[in-house]
C-alpha cells in the first residue's frame, strides 16, 4: 500500500466522482437562500443556511476525491493543493481587489482599516477567526463589512487544510475512514452544543463547531462508495425528505434561533438526504439538473463572493436600508459579474497549460492583496473618501467637517462611559476587567439611599446608562442610582444564568424590591425581551410602586456621523431612522398604559413630532456617537428636553 505525500510527482491525478448536474442545482438552491437573504432579509429570514448546504456538498466531494485516490495510491497533496489553489484563487483575487479599490473610493479612514484588515483576514482565509474576535453575524454593524461573507470560506479553507493531512495520516497506518470521519463529526457537533452555551458567536465562526458539518458529507462520500446497499432503497422518499428538511429550515430558522446548533441540523441533513438520493431521483432530475438551476449552481462561488460586496457597498454608501430597487440591481449586477468571472476568469485558469505558472502567479497575487490590506489602510492619511458625498448644501456635515473632529475620541469616551456598571453621585464601579462577584461586595456602598433626596434607580443596559448621564445633568435635586451593563436588557429571561448581565440586573432587581425607592426608571434598547418584561415590573413593585418604563433610543440605519457625512441632498434623518424601534416603541406604550406604569417617549421626546433627530449640535459637536448611544453632550440634551417637557412630573 503506497501513498504518494510528496511533491515529486504533480503530474498525478486525483481520481474525481463522476459529474452530477443535481449537485450543482443543490448549489444553486443554497446561493439563492443565501443571496435571498442578504438581500430581502424579512422575506427570507432562513436563507443563511444556504451555507450549510455549501459545507455538506464540500464535505462530500472533497472526501470522495481524498477517499478513492489514497485507495487506489494515486493521492498527491501537491495536486490537491494546486486544484484547491485553482479553483478558489482566481475570483477571490479579483472580488478582493475591486472591493479594496473601491473602497479607497468610498470609505472613511476607520472603515477603510477595518476593510484592510478584513481583506488581509480573506486572503490569509482566517477571516473567521478575525470576525470571531470583533462581534456578530447578525448584529448591525454587519452590512458594513464588506468582507464578512468570507468567513465561510475561511472555515472551508481550513477543511481543505486539515482534512487531507489527516486522511493520508490515517491511511497510512489502515485506520477505518468511517470511524474517523464519525469520530470528529460526533465531537465537532458536541462542541457546537457546548459553544452555543458558553460563546454563541464562537460557534458560528470557529472551526471546530463547524466541521462537523462537512464530515456529514465526508459520511456519505463513504457510504456511497463502499456502502451504497445502505442508501439503495427509496431514493425518491430521499429526496423529497431533504428538500422538506431544507424547506423547514428556510421557514423555521431565522436571526432569533440558537445556530448553529441543533437548528442547523435541519439544512445539512436536507443536503445529505438529497445528495444521496443519487441524480435519477425524481425532484433531483427535474428540480435540480435543468439548465437553469445547473447554470446558477455553476457560478455559485463567484456569485458568492460579489453580490455581498455589492449589497454591503450599496447600504454603505446609503448609510442604511437601501431601497428595494436598489437591492435587486444590485443582486442582478452581481449575477452578471460572477458569469462574467467565471466564463473569462475561473474557466481560463482553471483550464489550459501553464499550470505551475498560473499557481505561482495565483499564490503571488494573493499574498500581494493580503499586504496590501494590512498595509495600505494604516499609511492612507486621508481625512475623508476620495468620493466624498457630502454637497455644499448639507449644513450640518460642513459644520461636522469645519470641526475636524477625531470621532474615536467620541467613541472611546462613549465606551468609557457605558462600561460603568454600578453608579450614584458619590462612586461607580466599572465592567471592565472585573466580573461580577469581584466587585459585588462593595456595591452596597455605592448604592447608597440619601435621606434629604428624592431616590431614584435606573436599570437597564448601555441605553439606560445614556438616561443616567441625561438626568444627573438635569436633575440635580434628585438621587440617581444606576445599575446598567452593555447589553443588559433588564429582563432575566434574556440573558442565561452565571452571566454577568443576569448577575448584574438580577442584583439590580433584588436592589429595587428590597428598598424603598422614589421611582425606579426601567430603559433599554428593547431588542428582546419586551414581551416579558411583566417578570421585572413584578418584582420592582414588591417594594415600589412608581415605575417608569422607557421607550427605546433613536436608532440610524448607520452610525449617526456617516448618515450626515454621507447624505447626498440636505440632510432628513428621519429617512434614516430604524422604523422598527418605532413599532416596538408603540408596544411598550400599550404594555405601560395596561400595566398602570409612567411611559417615556424616548423617541417623540428626542426628534419631535416631525421625526428629523438632531446629531449634531448648532456649533457642529456630535450628540450621537454611533448607531443610537448619545455623547456627553447628546445626553444633556435628551435630559434638558425631558425637563422641559415634564416626563419626571410626578416626582418633580
Amino acid at each position: 500500500m503506497t501513498t504518494n505525500l510528496s511533491h515529486s510527482r504533480p503530474h498525478i491525478h486525483l481520481i474525481h466522482p463522476k459529474y452530477r448536474p443535481d449537485i450543482d442545482g443543490l448549489r444553486a438552491v443554497a446561493i439563492l437562500s443565501v443571496v435571498g437573504f442578504h438581500a430581502f432579509p424579512s422575506w427570507i429570514r432562513g436563507g443563511f443556511i444556504g451555507v450549510d448546504i455549501f459545507f455538506v456538498i464540500s464535505g462530500f466531494l472533497i472526501s470522495t476525491i481524498i477517499f478513492s485516490s489514497l485507495e487506489r495510491s494515486r493521492f498527491s497533496l501537491m495536486e490537491f493543493y494546486v486544484r484547491r489553489v485553482r479553483r478558489i484563487f482566481p475570483a477571490l483575487v479579483l472580488v478582493l481587489v475591486c472591493s479594496l479599490a473601491f473602497g479607497w473610493l468610498v470609505l472613511m479612514a476607520d472603515e477603510y482599516k477595518q476593510l484592510g484588515m478584513h481583506t488581509a483576514g480573506g486572503a490569509g482565509f482566517v477571516q473567521n477567526l478575525v470576525l470571531w474576535r470583533e462581534s456578530g453575524y447578525f448584529d448591525n454593524l454587519a452590512e458594513t463589512k464588506p468582507m464578512l461573507h468570507l468567513w465561510s470560506l475561511a472555515v472551508e479553507e481550513q477543511f481543505y487544510i486539515f482534512w487531507p493531512l489527516l486522511l493520508a495520516f490515517v491511511w497510512k497506518r489502515q485506520w477505518n475512514f468511517l470511524k474517523i470521519t464519525a469520530a470528529i463529526g460526533a465531537v465537532s457537533f458536541l462542541a457546537n452544543l457546548y459553544l452555543m452555551h458558553r460563546n454563541p458567536i464562537a460557534a458560528f465562526y470557529l472551526p471546530i463547531s463547524r466541521f462537523w458539518e462537512l464530515m456529514i458529507g465526508g459520511v456519505l462520500a463513504y457510504v456511497v462508495l463502499h456502502r451504497p446497499q445502505l442508501i439503495e432503497m427509496h431514493k425518491k422518499g430521499q429526496s423529497i425528505l431533504g428538500f422538506l428538511l431544507i424547506a423547514a429550515g428556510l421557514i423555521l430558522v431565522n436571526k432569533g434561533r440558537d445556530f448553529p446548533g441543533w437548528w442547523a441540523l435541519l439544512p445539512t441533513l436536507g443536503a445529505f438526504f438529497v445528495i444521496s438520493a443519487g441524480p435519477n431521483a425524481w425532484l433531483n432530475q427535474k428540480l435540480l439538473s435543468n439548465k437553469v438551476t445547473v447554470w446558477i449552481g455553476l457560478i455559485s462561488y463567484p456569485l458568492y463572493l460579489w453580490h455581498w460586496v455589492l449589497l454591503s457597498y450599496l447600504r454603505i454608501i446609503d448609510s442604511g436600508d437601501a431601497p428595494d430597487l436598489d437591492v435587486a440591481l444590485a443582486v442582478a449586477l452581481a449575477v452578471l459579474l460572477a458569469w462574467l468571472t467565471y466564463q473569462f476568469v475561473e474557466k481560463p485558469v482553471r483550464g489550459g497549460g501553464n499550470r505551475t505558472f498560473k499557481v505561482i502567479a495565483l499564490c503571488g497575487l494573493m499574498l500581494l492583496v493580503g499586504v496590501s490590506g494590512a498595509v495600505l489602510p494604516r499609511v492612507d492619511t486621508r481625512t475623508e473618501p476620495a468620493m466624498f458625498f457630502n454637497p455644499a448644501g448639507n449644513v450640518e456635515a460642513n459644520r461636522l467637517n469645519e470641526k475636524h473632529h477625531d470621532i474615536s475620541a467620541y467613541v472611546s469616551l462613549a465606551n468609557d462611559d457605558r462600561q460603568v456598571a454600578i453608579r450614584s453621585p458619590y462612586c461607580h464601579y466599572n465592567l471592565a476587567g472585573q466580573t461580577f462577584e469581584q466587585y459585588k461586595n462593595g456595591m452596597g456602598k455605592c448604592l447608597a439611599i440619601d435621606g434629604s433626596k428624592k431616590n431614584i434607580l435606573i436599570i437597564g443596559d448601555s441605553h439606560a446608562a445614556d438616561l443616567y448621564v441625561a438626568l444627573s445633568t438635569n436633575y440635580s435635586e434628585f438621587n440617581f442610582l444606576q445599575v446598567t451593563g452593555a447589553s443588559c436588557t433588564p429582563v432575566l429571561s434574556v440573558h442565561k444564568p452565571g452571566t454577568p448581565c443576569y448577575s448584574l440586573i438580577n442584583y439590580g432587581l433584588e436592589f429595587a424590591s428590597n428598598n424603598r425607592l422614589d421611582a425606579v426608571i426601567v430603559a433599554a434598547r428593547w431588542t428582546d425581551g419586551y414581551d416579558d418584561i411583566a417578570t421585572s415590573i413584578s418584582r420592582i413593585r414588591q417594594g415600589n410602586s412608581n415605575i417608569y418604563l422607557v421607550g427605546p433610543p433613536v436608532e440610524f440605519t448607520a452610525d449617526a456621523h456617516r448618515v450626515i457625512l454621507r447624505s447626498r441632498e440636505p440632510l432628513s434623518k428621519s429617512r434614516f431612522l430604524d422604523k422598527t424601534k418605532i413599532l416596538i416603541n408603540n408596544q411598550l406604550k400599550s404594555m405601560a398604559a395596561a400595566n398602570n406604569l409612567h411611559f417615556i417617549d424616548r423617541i417623540s421626546l428626542y426628534c419631535g413630532a416631525d421625526l428629523n433627530c438632531p446629531i449634531v449640535s448648532n456649533d457642529g459637536e456630535l450628540l450621537v456617537v454611533d448607531y443610537g448611544h448619545l455623547t456627553g453632550l447628546g445626553a444633556r440634551y435628551l435630559g434638558s428636553v425631558m425637563r422641559r417637557h415634564g416626563s419626571l412630573s410626578g416626582l418633580e
